[in-house]
C-alpha cells in the first residue's frame, strides 16, 4: 500500500505516538507500505517552527529529511497539476497546507493518513488515524 501522510500525524509519530490509533500506528512502522510526506507538509511545519508554534528537537532543515531517512519515507514535491487542483477543491477547508495534501492525494491517487475530520469532505480516501473516533 501506498499512502500520503497528513503533516500532523507525521508530526505525532515522532513527537506523540501515543495520539495515534493502533491501525495507524501498524501503517507507519510496517516497512511494506510507500509512505510520503509532501513538501507542503516541510513548508508547514518550517512556518511553524519559525512562527514558535512548533518545537522540534533540531531545526526542520534537520529534522524533516533525518526523519524521513530513518523511516524510510518517501518525498511528494508539489508540481504545478497539484498546485492547480487546489482551485477545483470545494471550499470546505481554508487551511491551504491542508488543501495542498487534498489536491496531491487526488491528483496521485493516494489515500490520506490523517486525524483531520474535514478532509472527509473531499473526494478522496481517508485512512483514519486518530485515537478519537472519527
Amino acid at each position: 500500500m501506498k499512502f500520503l501522510i497528513d503533516t500532523e500525524c507525521w508530526l505525532w509519530w515522532f513527537l506523540e505516538p501515543e495520539r495515534l490509533n493502533k491501525k495507524a500506528a501498524d501503517l507507519i512502522a510496517s516497512r511494506d507500505h510507500a509512505i510520503y510526506l509532501s513538501a507542503g507538509s516541510s513548508w508547514e511545519i518550517s512556518i511553524k517552527c519559525r512562527l514558535r508554534k512548533l518545537v522540534l528537537p533540531e531545526e526542520p532543515a534537520r529534522y524533516v529529511p533525518s526523519r524521513l531517512h530513518q523511516e524510510g519515507m518517501l518525498s511528494l514535491p508539489i508540481e504545478h497539476v497539484h498546485a492547480l487542483r487546489v482551485y477545483s477543491l470545494p471550499n470546505h477547508h481554508r487551511d491551504p497546507f491542508d488543501r495542498m495534501l487534498i489536491a496531491q492525494a487526488q491528483c496521485e491517487s493516494l489515500p490520506i493518513l490523517t486525524a483531520d475530520r474535514q478532509f472527509k469532505q473531499y473526494d478522496v480516501k481517508i485512512l483514519w488515524a486518530s485515537r478519537r473516533f472519527g
